[in-house]
């Protein structure tokens, strides 16, 4: 989900660009340098214990190695052996790139119900405030959502706001892979929302889901809600500066190299994602065939061809988003470059004239949302381009799907 969506929000935005130069200083005198030392986090304890931890009289191997390392040593243990990490090392297992996909899933599952479990004792514990134990029952609520039979959770982590990656459709199978990264105020309370459903990342990626089968209904494909970044919260430094940008960037290309097959994968990259999938799109794996922006303040550099990425790049924006008034610019590490809507940056333009401001492109039956699916599904001679059409047509051919590895 994003925050960018009102105007005392963009005042807010144009306030912080004309701090730059303040900032930089402040940054230099070590103003900026604030540490927060904190105690170990219950991914870091299972992960910990992972590493100490033996099975079939086996040492466990190092969470930090290739992720084809780790899927060869899952396959050679017996079903009972992978269902016995998994509930013995729920969120490392859950988180670790590599480890089959269905096995995260049961992991992650176990871990939120053993965080459920821990929110509901918060609830009433009389040490906390009455708004800390009125969080702790929102968190427990989600916690029990989210663990539910139905839901693929691919990575699940409970510490500070929180983060999260869910998959919709068979990942295992799909002949073509999408991937949504959302924008600022992302954590485990937004992952999803009943009010404005296709604004949050996991409603965002249902509808994509939904909409990529009806543009090709004979194409198998699964599109990934990815929240497994601390995004930026609000419209504060942080969302005028590519550092969360920086570190999502490396755990969204951990992501992409570790996806299981060979199958094309587009991403789709929402407001500040945009920004993570800019910084990203130098280390993404040769599978990433498509980049597709919406509603992007800027995706740190000035062309389409710095971003040194083989991937076409798209771009739209709705008329009413107000991030097209967003200074497009750079100045001493704020703000994220040229708009990807503009001539020169050499995006291909797609059109979005129905989507619903700046938290609409998802929304069922936009046009926003029927060429993302063009997009994912490979029916590129579907989607309806804005501005040079002949630009954004260039090289465009439909594709078949790809074999699985």
């Amino acid at each position: 989900m994003t925050s960018f969506d009102t105007s005392p929000q963009l005042n807010v935005w144009r306030a912080v660009l004309a701090l730059a130069v303040v900032f930089v200083m402040l940054a230099t005198t070590g103003w900026t340098a604030v540490r927060h030392h904190r105690g170990t986090t219950a991914l870091q304890a299972s992960r910990t214990a992972f590493e100490h931890g033996r099975t079939g009289g086996r040492a466990l191997p190092d969470l930090d190695v290739a992720p084809r390392r780790i899927a060869r040593f899952f396959a050679s243990l017996t079903a009972a052996q992978r269902t016995g990490l998994a509930h013995d090392y729920a969120l490392a297992v859950g988180n670790l790139n590599g480890a089959p996909v269905e096995l995260r899933y049961r992991a992650n599952r176990i871990a939120l119900r053993q965080q459920t479990r821990v929110e509901r004792k918060r609830m009433h514990d009389s040490r906390l405030s009455p708004a800390g134990q009125q969080e702790a029952g929102r968190r427990m609520h989600r916690y029990e959502a989210m663990s539910s039979a139905h839901r693929q959770i691919l990575a699940f982590d409970p510490e500070g706001s929180g983060r999260a990656a869910e998959v919709f459709g068979d990942l295992d199978r799909a002949e073509r892979i999408s991937v949504v990264v959302p924008g600022v105020d992302t954590d485990l309370l937004t992952f999803q929302r009943t009010h404005r459903k296709y604004s949050a990342p996991a409603g965002m990626a249902e509808a994509l889901y939904t909409a990529e089968h009806e543009a090709r209904p004979s194409t198998s494909t699964a599109v990934i809600a990815w929240a497994d970044y601390t995004s930026p919260d609000g419209l504060g430094i942080d969302s005028a500066t590519a550092m969360r940008a920086e570190n999502g960037a490396v755990r969204l290309n951990a992501l992409l190299r570790a996806l299981p097959g060979t199958s094309p994968v587009s991403m789709f990259c929402h407001s500040y994602g945009s920004v993570v999938c800019g910084v990203a799109a130098r280390g993404m794996p040769e599978r990433v065939t498509d980049i597709a922006v919406a509603g992007s303040p800027g995706m740190r550099a000035e062309t389409a061809a710095r971003l040194g990425t083989g991937a076409r790049v798209w771009a739209m924006r709705d008329a009413d988003d107000w991030v097209q008034d967003v200074p497009h610019l750079e100045v001493g590490g704020l703000g994220h470059g040229e708009d990807p809507m503009a001539r020169a940056f050499g995006a291909r333009v797609l059109s979005s004239r129905d989507a619903k401001g700046h938290g609409g492109y998802f929304v069922p039956g936009t046009d926003s949302l029927r060429n993302l699916a063009g997009i994912g599904t490979g029916a590129y001679r579907s989607v309806e381009c804005a501005g040079d059409a002949t630009a954004c047509r260039a090289d465009l051919s439909d594709t078949t799907t790809a074999g699985r590895a």
